[in-house]
């Protein structure tokens, strides 16, 4: 387990590392092979892209793109870990205006 600190210095679990390191090292060409993504549609990657660029409309400046295969975000790019916790918190109006119809 990786301890990191957060910006206002409270200590919080790094979840972006496997618990324990070298046992995840050692078994991993045991593991199978890695799924490709499955590619998005391009409807739906039109929706992630305006849902990211309404968002930083909205003020959240910081949201990135949308990955151009699979129309994911990816949290680990944009945001620091505290803004993505606020984003839920901070900007409902934002995320309830900027999500794409269903």
């Amino acid at each position: 387990m990786t301890i990191v600190r957060t910006d206002s210095g409270m200590p919080r679990e790094d979840k972006s590392k496997p618990r324990n390191e070298v046992a995840h090292e050692a078994c991993e060409s045991m593991l199978p092979p890695r799924r490709s993504p499955d590619p998005a549609s391009p409807g739906q990657l039109a929706a992630a892209r305006q849902q990211s660029e309404c968002l930083r409309a909205e003020g959240v400046s910081w949201y990135p793109d949308p990955d151009p295969v699979t129309a994911e975000v990816d949290e680990t790019e944009g945001g620091t870990p505290e803004q993505w916790s606020s984003l839920k918190r901070d900007y409902v109006e934002a995320l309830r205006k900027c999500r794409p119809a269903r």
